[in-house]
């Protein structure tokens, strides 16, 4: 049985309401983050080695905007071999991609959009680094019938783990951005990071009921790994810092899984690092691995996303 018979995946829900698979293409479009240039601290968090979420990170040839197109069609001609996927959204995702001058940001969600395959955007940033502007922008460009989602990184409800990661913002920042997000009407899909320093599963079911409380139409999920040139690293070396086992990882996740509605979609129950800069744990590289152990462990449980609830997954 997939993944899907058990978790309302994203994939499964893009299928459905346009009738044919669309597929992320991660794009890195030169942006900062508060978080390292001094804005609101230098060296990012402790865990961010940015080319572990973002394998597109790479120097940007003329300009952002060339860049982005150049990007789509290099993924594009990857997905199509792979997947036979003709239809795409745009991922924003290395960095904060909402952290510049509103028209640079327009300018390089629309260079992802005026491509003929891309019918949407997916954009990732912090929960500091939404303002009105930019929300008004995102939808604007749903309204003219894109499909638009903002991606916000809680990772942690609990601001004396983010503060414990060098986060630099706290859970009021995600409160006042999801709240002022969904009043919108724009999609918000919330990242959380399972196996944080100092946290454990009550800590994670903890977050995801808050995050859950105040309302998200997605989430995502991710292991904490170790990468290199990290603060982590520097602290799981001196033994500070001790990574989840993948046995405990999918325990979690399945526990996490069974407490969220039906209706919400996982983009993601599983995140992965290239070897090259991978630290601990190993288990972090088999991305496959993971997601046919979380099958297996609903499998086992006889329970699936939502049956907290007594709910079911839309066939």
């Amino acid at each position: 049985m997939p993944l899907s018979d058990f978790v309302n995946t994203f994939g499964q829900d893009l299928r459905r309401r346009h009738g044919r698979r669309v597929h992320k293409l991660a794009i890195h479009a030169g942006f900062s983050c508060p978080n390292r240039d001094g804005s609101k601290g230098r060296g990012g968090c402790s865990f961010c080695n940015n080319v572990s979420f973002s394998p597109a990170a790479r120097a940007l040839p003329e300009t952002p905007e060339q860049s982005v197109a150049g990007q789509i069609a290099a993924g594009r001609r990857v997905i199509r071999k792979r997947t036979g996927a003709a239809r795409y959204l745009a991922y924003f995702q290395a960095y904060t991609n909402t952290y510049g001058d509103v028209e640079r940001l327009g300018a390089l969600y629309r260079a992802a959009l005026a491509q003929p395959d891309v019918i949407g955007i997916a954009v990732g940033t912090r929960p500091d680094c939404v303002p009105d502007a930019v929300l008004d922008l995102l939808c604007a460009l749903r309204d003219d019938g894109h499909e638009v989602w903002l991606e916000l990184g809680l990772q942690s409800a609990f601001d004396d783990t983010l503060a414990r990661v060098n986060r630099g913002h706290g859970f009021a920042d995600y409160r006042h951005a999801v709240l002022a997000a969904r009043g919108r009407g724009l999609p918000v899909c919330t990242h959380l990071i399972v196996g944080l320093p100092g946290e454990a599963r009550r800590e994670a079911l903890a977050s995801l009921d808050r995050v859950l409380a105040l309302g998200t139409d997605a989430l995502k999920l991710h292991p904490l790994h170790v990468v290199r040139h990290t603060l982590l690293a520097k602290d799981w070396r001196a033994g500070g810092y001790q990574p989840l086992t993948m046995d405990d990882y999918i325990a979690i996740a399945c526990d996490l899984i069974e407490r969220t509605p039906a209706h919400l979609t996982y983009h993601r129950v599983t995140g992965t690092a290239s070897r090259d800069i991978l630290l601990a744990p190993a288990w972090c590289a088999k991305k496959w691995a993971v997601l046919n152990g979380i099958e297996a462990e609903l499998r086992r449980r006889g329970t699936a996303q939502g049956a907290r609830a007594g709910e079911r997954i839309a066939a």
